[in-house]
């Protein structure tokens, strides 16, 4: 499949040999790499490839980042390796001529609701001193502009800058009296306490609608605090109480007591009427009045977090022409790193959690790119996750400007546009699982292009868009959404038909669709991006829930318990306990793994593997891939579910395999079979082509095709052209991210969206469709 693919970098053009004097790789055999030797150049941009679950992160993640991270920690005193994390030796003969790793994974930023963009980058607390010196009204000290600190904090809501709320008008039926049930929150019954609570109380009329209330009345209803009312209990005892309005007391029983000490069900019938919106104490900067008082050209440090980014560099900028400080300076070239990495349309105070594992990986990057460190080897996976066609020649810029400094950059990558700024490619193959470990193709993109490989056929097919898109008679209507930087936009989404949703990173497409979108429609099926667990003890049986079925099965063969037959409870192994290996660990030394001669390594004890059920023990069955437990089970349950993990491309897992070894793209596709053998009538995907090779695209379309000739709707947030040029009706939103952002710029079908004149995937579609070279910008 041709790409948008620019030109080679400078180091090396096409066709121009590459020096193979680098890091030597002898023997490597973690996971299912099959005894790999290689020599991976150094100073230049070498990209791995190959399908989704080959062996590509088992050589350079497993191997070669592992190796390199083990031996610089060896470096350090025995006081510090104490604290540093630990790293078992990779199975390999041999890694030399290593230099020190910088890895750049997917792994969430993490962080709590307090953790920000700012404070990842470190570019607040550089804010802070600024304000503390150099605003007016400055408090000398810094740490009373943080909001993780008790002195500069909001009180309200504790530098959160949300806080739980009531809502009013989840509460009451304003078109009732208070006699005919107005209040809605539960314990409100006729004749109870509660109820009279209210119906009693001399300033509130309990049979006039609450609809014609004055604000007096409403504001006393809610709010009041004066006087006394008198109830009488169900034992016919006569009480005076003290009023107190019903929002007020919602708040004290609710929000302002340990939630604790509430029962299950009570929280959860509270929950209904709670909503989270903007502290009104702080109106959501997160600090104190103390600290907002202090300002730089009229605005606050958190104005300054509150800005687009790419706004705040053109603020920055202005004061830098009157104050040119050492602060300023460090704050300006932060904040261009940000905007140089495609993610100028964030806020400084934007939580970490909400990032996407391709908008963490690149903000992890800001902290490095101001670095003269030269002769590190950085090592990337997928940077590309996340980023629409036209941004990628961007993160292209920076692997160079990583290159050119003297460094050697590793990418783990499935973008062509990324293989071709590449100096050198290694596609590891020919399949996945045990059928791939093997270094099938080492050479130049071009090379690459003409080679006889799936990646290879893959960058030399061509881009069709469909030309008999599905026709739709209904739609799903979303009106006025307004989340995050959505600039009240109102869509029909098809009935019906495969429907993608596109745009530049920051559009505002997850805001649209997975927000606004399935808040409207909650009965949609959604499968995001968050990573699914990567326990020792996870396997794709657990996960997809097919253990009890296959345990039960066992139960009834046998007579025995169900527990039995599992290697985390009653059945487990009594020497490894049930892990197949033993882990020995020592202070200050790198643990070390090794078989388990008591089960050898099968988990289980011997006498649980006596029971068989159709000749097969518990471990023979764990140890079938999926194609392999098609064939065995009849049992309609476990059928629905294995046959999505073939249906998905990875029937070659073994059910029992522990997902610690898997793949980023096997896992992904393990939690769309999941969520796929469920039943649904309205799929939403968010970007499902993470972690997929080019040849899997035709089995992601297939199924999602399948799922609509099954009658159902499917909605994918998308960047790949491959599937936006195969749907039936393409949501395109724009024209930039951020606050330039958020906006219909196109609705029809990938066709006509072919000839827009206006839309960034538009042009990048026609290039996709004509195979021509990606503009230069």
């Amino acid at each position: 499949m041709t790409r948008t693919t620019p030109q080679a970098g400078p180091r090396a053009q096409a066709g121009e040999a590459v020096s193979l004097e680098g890091i030597q790789v002898v023997g490597a055999r973690e996971n299912n790499l099959k005894n790999v030797s290689l020599t991976i150049p150094k100073n230049r941009i070498t990209v791995f490839v190959g399908v989704s679950g080959s062996g590509k992160s088992s050589l350079v993640f497993d191997t070669v980042a592992v190796e390199a991270q083990r031996q610089l920690n060896a470096t350090f005193p025995w006081n510090i390796r104490h604290d540093l994390p630990k790293f078992e030796r990779p199975h390999v003969d041999a890694v030399s001529k290593l230099t020190t790793p910088v890895v750049v994974d997917q792994r969430p930023l993490g962080g709590n609701a307090r953790s920000t963009v700012g404070t990842v980058t470190d570019v607040y607390t550089v804010m802070r001193v600024l304000f503390a010196n150099h605003g007016e009204g400055g408090l000398t000290q810094t740490w009373l502009y943080s909001f993780n600190d008790p002195k500069g904090m909001c009180p309200e809501c504790e530098g959160l800058g949300r806080a739980l709320r009531p809502d009013p008008d989840r509460m009451l039926d304003r078109s009732k009296s208070l006699n005919e049930g107005a209040i809605l929150l539960p314990g409100y019954a006729p004749g109870s306490t509660s109820r009279q609570f209210y119906t009693n109380y001399e300033r509130l009329d309990p049979d006039k609608k609450l609809a014609d209330y004055t604000p007096d009345e409403l504001q006393t209803l809610m709010h009041g605090s004066e006087g006394t009312v008198e109830v009488v209990y169900p034992n016919g005892n006569t009480h005076r109480l003290k009023y107190e309005g019903l929002v007020d007391g919602f708040v004290r029983r609710h929000l302002k007591r340990d939630v604790t000490t509430l029962s299950k069900a009570t929280r959860e019938s509270a929950a209904e009427f709670i909503c989270e919106g903007v502290c009104t104490m702080c109106g959501g900067a997160r600090l104190n009045q103390k600290a907002l008082a202090t300002k730089i050209d009229g605005r606050t440090i958190a104005d300054w977090a509150q800005l687009q980014i790419s706004d705040l560099v053109g603020v920055v900028t202005a004061l830098q022409e009157r104050l040119d400080t050492p602060l300023v300076a460090t704050i300006r070239e932060t904040l261009q790193q940000i905007e140089a990495i495609g993610l100028g349309y964030l806020t400084l105070d934007r939580a970490t959690p909400t990032l996407s594992g391709g908008e963490g990986q690149r903000l992890k990057l800001v902290n490095h790119l101001g670095s003269e460190l030269t002769g590190l080897t950085y090592i990337f996976d997928e940077p590309s996750v996340g980023l629409h066609p036209r941004d990628v020649s961007r993160l292209n810029d920076l692997l160079r400007a990583l290159r050119d400094k003297g460094n050697t950059v590793l990418v783990v990558e499935h973008d062509p546009d990324i293989m071709a700024v590449a100096d050198h490619i290694v596609e590891i193959g020919p399949r996945a699982g045990v059928h791939g470990g093997e270094i099938v193709f080492q050479g130049s993109y071009e090379q690459l292009r003409a080679a006889d490989t799936l990646t290879g056929r893959g960058l030399r097919r061509s881009g069709e868009i469909k030309a008999s898109p599905r026709r739709f008679e209904r739609t799903l209507p979303l009106r006025d959404a307004s989340v995050h930087n959505l600039k009240n936009v109102s869509v029909d989404v098809p009935v019906g038909v495969l429907t993608a949703v596109t745009g530049v990173a920051g559009a505002g497409k997850s805001s649209l669709i997975a927000h606004a979108f399935r808040s409207q429609y909650p009965g949609a099926v959604f499968v995001d991006q968050s990573p699914i667990p990567r326990s020792s003890r996870s396997t794709p049986a657990s996960y997809l829930k097919l253990m009890e079925p296959i345990r039960k099965l066992f139960a009834r063969a046998s007579g025995e318990p169900a527990s039995l037959f599992s290697f985390n409870s009653q059945g487990a192994c009594e020497e490894c306990e049930g892990r197949g290996v033993l882990i020995t660990e020592v202070a200050y030394m790198d643990p070390v793994t090794t078989h388990c001669e008591g089960c050898d390594g099968r988990r289980f004890k011997e006498s649980v593997l006596r029971h068989r059920v159709r000749g097969k023990s518990i471990a023979d069955v764990l140890e079938m891939s999926a194609d392999e437990a098609s064939e065995f089970f009849t049992e309609a349950p476990l059928r629905s579910k294995i046959g999505a993990l073939i249906e998905t491309g990875i029937g070659y897992l073994g059910l029992g395999q522990s997902l610690a070894t898997l793949s980023g793209g096997e896992r992904q596709r393990m939690k769309l079979a999941d969520r796929l053998a469920g039943s649904g009538t309205v799929y939403i995907l968010d970007e499902p082509t993470t972690g997929l090779h080019l040849s899997d695209i035709d089995m992601l379309t297939g199924l999602l095709n399948g799922l609509v000739d099954r009658g159902n709707t499917v909605v994918v947030i998308e960047h790949d052209l491959a599937v936006v040029s195969q749907a039936d009706w393409v949501i395109d939103l724009g024209p930039e991210g951020g606050n330039t952002g958020g906006e219909i710029v196109f609705t029809g079908t990938p066709a006509d969206l072919a000839a827009s004149p206006h839309s960034h995937t538009g042009e990048y579609l026609r290039l996709y469709r004509d195979a021509s070279p990606a503009p230069s910008r």
